[in-house]
């Protein structure tokens, strides 16, 4: 009776932990209180500077050359995602095979358009006519099918979506090839033992469990495009930031344009962020309950 008593006497109740009340901090009050202070101090030097121009920025917010701007800027970074995704899942298998020289043009190609600066390759990309003046479609060292004049084919667009496009497929490729790797090679062998054939594996097991490895990095690759979208300013594309920087190069009111273009850069964003967040939780369901 007496080491029951004990026990229990020694042992908090249910009521006094519901009832415990928290320590007290003071390094974090006085982190809430420098941010709040931050907060204030900002806010004061948004709305008291009068050389934002915020009636400038209302102004401009939805002019038509800007709306068209930031639709181009979409419009290339979801081509260069695409194309991009395409032709790095091509790369990444060929990293993953068992065949060597797959495996050293796929090593070749992530360390070229990886290494190479977005810029560079734009600039090239867009200068291709003075390499090959005609392009042509046939066989190598046989037929030709067909032949093009490279000025007219390689266009601000063309030179834009294929500069940015070989980009991102060097980067995808390692997600993906991180992302498949991550996959336990037992689940591989399980499906192979349930007689699930190589494409029914890929599709059906791996890439199911990879996806919630790739999708974290992979949408903040989409975000990285969209916003290397503005390097295309440099080779004439309309695209957000060069419709603002029209409009301010014939108003010179550069810093409320500016803020035009990070507003709706950051719209932007905060939209694939909520999106990303959405598919990281839905390819996550399965390993969180198995936690």
């Amino acid at each position: 009776m007496t080491a029951v008593s004990t026990a229990e006497e020694t042992t908090p109740s249910r009521d006094d932990v519901a009832g415990a009340r928290g320590r007290f901090r003071p390094l974090r009050w006085l982190f809430v209180l420098v941010l709040a202070v931050l907060a204030a101090q900002l806010a004061v030097f948004l709305a008291g500077n009068d050389r934002f121009q915020w009636d400038v920025v209302a102004k401009y917010l939805f002019e038509k050359s800007v709306m068209a701007g930031l639709g181009t800027t979409v419009l290339l970074a979801v081509a260069a995602m695409v194309l991009g995704s395409l032709a790095g899942g091509v790369v990444a298998a060929m990293q993953l095979s068992g065949f060597a020289p797959a495996r050293w043009v796929a090593t070749l190609w992530v360390g070229l358009f990886r290494g190479i600066p977005p810029l560079v390759q734009l600039i090239f990309w867009f200068n291709l006519a003075y390499l090959l003046p005609k392009l042509s479609l046939g066989i190598p060292f046989g037929p030709v099918f067909g032949t093009w004049d490279a000025n007219t084919v390689i266009t601000p667009l063309t030179a834009a979506v294929l500069g940015l496009s070989l980009v991102e497929s060097a980067y995808l490729a390692e997600i993906f090839r991180a992302g498949v790797a991550s996959v336990d090679p037992g689940q591989r062998d399980a499906a192979r033992a349930m007689g699930y054939p190589p494409g029914q594996t890929l599709l059906r097991i791996v890439l199911p469990q990879a996806m919630r490895v790739i999708i974290p990095p992979a949408g903040s690759q989409f975000i990285n495009v969209l916003k290397g979208t503005a390097l295309v300013s440099v080779i004439a594309m309309s695209d957000l930031l060069h419709s603002v920087q029209v409009i301010y190069n014939r108003t010179y009111e550069i810093v409320p344009m500016l803020l035009v273009a990070c507003f709706w850069y950051l719209v932007v964003v905060t939209a694939l962020t909520a999106g990303q967040r959405r598919l990281e939780r839905h390819f996550s369901r399965g390993h969180r309950s198995a936690r």
